[in-house]
């Protein structure tokens, strides 16, 4: 069942301009289904994939014959798994210059290999375009579309009946729990969906990684992400972290580096404007899809029985910003004033399981003091209100809230 991501009408906006349109992610997020789903509602049309290596030849190997099959005939082609092509950005350059009025669009798991392969070709050329997992909303549309409408449309900036939170956590709940791969949201029962999600470890992500890296020893890399997993949430060290999993410094960076690249996690940089009292040096570590976070430690417990119920909702809070392209990083002092995140400019946001009244706290009240934000926004499962301190306004909103609704 194809479930409606709002990416998919970004990219119908931008059809009928000449510039070559990338989508990238992580495996097992959409793509394929994405750009299918666009290619069936596009008259003029041809799919292939890079996976077919009789396609892959022809176009390494000889573009003429490739232009004339699959260009040509066509207005629209979709290009899925791209990053095969050894030289992809070359040969596009090559078609985009000289086969006018034709549209491409493709797909590729690694932004590592689109950047090296392509992107450096097609300054200019190309947008570029990342499908994440299914954030909340899409989630909840396709669990209770009438839920979805009521809580998105009627009622989004507006608080709602207690009932209705409860239902709407029943189902954040469940997403935070086994997160938004879109196979995961639509297996029957939990207990295919941890398979799924093994079988996404297992089968696609350390195989992307292997693709990239040839690495032979899976747990080593398996081990290094369990690390990251039970530290989510908080400032890594990178010596620490080296020594705990039995790696050199310079491999550990360049393993951190991977799993950004192949959007399994995210080091979260530090905001700062006075770095002699503000900088911290190391990133906070945050995986896209908290669900894969779970299982990578194997533990799907109940959100009231868990010790990390903190970092869980903070993490989802952190999905959530990142799949509404927002630019996230975090403010910490060296006198341990922390907020979890900082957005765009200097807008702060903080994430509390649970609030029983309107508390400010002190490194949140710091941060105003500095900055003087227009808004900030505490993230939690009670309260929808808003105060202000000075001419902040402070907003308090449901952990399935979005600031840009």
């Amino acid at each position: 069942m194809y479930i409606r991501r709002d990416l998919e009408g970004k990219i119908k906006k931008y059809l009928d301009v000449p510039e070559i349109i990338a989508v990238t992610g992580a495996r097992q997020v959409g793509k394929t289904t994405l750009l299918k789903r666009i290619q069936e509602e596009t008259g003029g049309s041809v799919f292939i994939t890079f996976e077919d290596i009789s396609i892959r030849a022809l176009f390494d190997n000889d573009i003429k014959a490739f232009i004339a099959l699959y260009i040509e005939p066509y207005r629209y082609i979709f290009i899925d798994e791209f990053q095969y092509s050894k030289n992809g950005g070359q040969f596009l350059k090559l078609i985009y210059d000289t086969v006018k009025d034709r549209k491409i669009l493709i797909s590729g798991s690694s932004v590592l290999d689109l950047t090296i392969n392509t992107v450096k070709y097609l300054s200019g050329r190309i947008f570029s375009f990342i499908l994440y997992p299914l954030t909340f909303q899409e989630y909840l549309n396709y669990k209770d579309a009438d839920l979805y409408e009521y809580c998105f449309g009627k009622a989004k900036h507006e608080k709602v009946h207690d009932v209705i939170i409860e239902n709407i956590y029943t189902h954040l709940e469940e997403f935070i729990m086994y997160g938004g791969y879109p196979r995961v949201a639509v297996a029957q029962d939990n207990e295919e969906k941890r398979e799924v999600l093994k079988n996404i470890i297992n089968i696609y992500l350390l195989r992307d990684i292997r693709d990239i890296i040839g690495l032979a020893d899976d747990y080593k890399m398996l081990s290094l992400m369990k690390a990251l997993a039970l530290q989510t949430g908080s400032v890594i060290s990178f010596q620490e972290l080296a020594t705990l999993t039995h790696q050199t410094f310079s491999n550990l960076k360049k393993n951190l580096n991977l799993l950004e690249k192949t959007y399994i996690l995210s080091l979260l940089r530090p905001y700062y404007t006075n770095k002699r009292l503000e900088i911290v040096k190391n990133p906070k570590i945050y995986f896209y899809d908290t669900g894969l976070r779970n299982a990578v430690i194997d533990d799907f417990r109940r959100m009231d029985s868990r010790q990390d119920k903190g970092a869980l909702y903070e993490g989802h809070i952190f999905t959530e910003l990142i799949k509404k392209n927002h630019d996230v990083k975090y403010w910490r002092t060296k006198s341990k004033a922390e907020v979890d995140f900082i957005i765009e400019d200097r807008t702060p946001v903080e994430v509390k399981s649970a609030s029983g009244k309107a508390v400010i706290g002190k490194s949140l009240r710091s941060f105003i003091g500095k900055y003087h934000p227009a808004e900030a926004y505490i993230f939690n499962k009670n309260l929808f209100d808003v105060i202000k301190i000075n001419n902040t306004n402070i907003r308090y909103r449901y952990h399935f809230s979005s600031i840009t609704e």
